[in-house]
């Protein structure tokens, strides 16, 4: 057994509570995200609208709320600090996007694969206003957390069977890759392509 997995089985005890504590955490300094804590759960409560709707609360507004300590760390001890524990990439793509796209950059950043973390992180650090911060982070967060509450604990059953009948077409399954390779191409050219000029820190300070 991982020492994921050790994790994990540990909070499975205490419930809703537990994914608190877990995307609590993620959002300002751990590498376990709480989506394999808060899929499991949503699976179990299939079809439970009240109970599905409470787990996507606690799991979007305790995430948040650990944004905002990421945050005072990135406003604290700054990049020196965020370069020890991020990949350069991560804080290169966040600051492009918050410079380009302003406070739509910063839902785009909470919604994406990039760890919820350094998004905090490189707010701080950036000294960014905390309304913006905080309205697009539970713009994305609550976006991505409520697309899993919604395929999985409201319609999980239903899902599963639309997903096997659509499986079991495999003329229409070829067609429907075909067609979204065209989106997912524009997509990931978009995203590759983000990236800063040069460093809004560098040119602060004149370095």
């Amino acid at each position: 057994m991982s020492w994921k997995e050790t994790i994990l089985d540990f909070f499975e005890i205490f419930g809703p509570a537990s994914l608190a504590v877990l995307s609590f955490t993620e959002s300002i300094i751990q590498p376990i995200p709480p989506d394999l804590l808060y899929i499991p759960m949503l699976a179990d409560t299939i079809g439970n609208v009240p109970s599905v709707i409470w787990l996507w609360l606690t799991v979007t507004l305790s995430s948040v709320a650990g944004s905002l300590v990421g945050y005072w760390i990135g406003k604290r001890w700054g990049r020196n600090f965020v370069s020890r524990f991020s990949k350069q990439s991560h804080l290169d793509k966040i600051e492009a996007l918050t410079v380009k796209y302003g406070t739509f950059g910063i839902f785009i950043a909470a919604f994406s694969p990039i760890p919820y973390k350094v998004f905090g992180w490189v707010a701080g650090m950036g000294e960014m206003e905390k309304k913006p911060f905080l309205l697009a982070g539970l713009c994305g967060r609550g976006l991505r957390f409520g697309l899993e509450a919604v395929l999985i604990g409201v319609y999980g059953n239903a899902a599963i069977d639309a997903l096997n009948w659509f499986l079991d077409n495999e003329i229409l399954l070829a067609i429907v890759m075909i067609l979204a390779t065209i989106p997912l191409w524009f997509i990931w050219k978009w995203w590759s392509n983000i990236e800063l000029d040069s460093s809004p820190m560098e040119t602060e300070t004149g370095e």
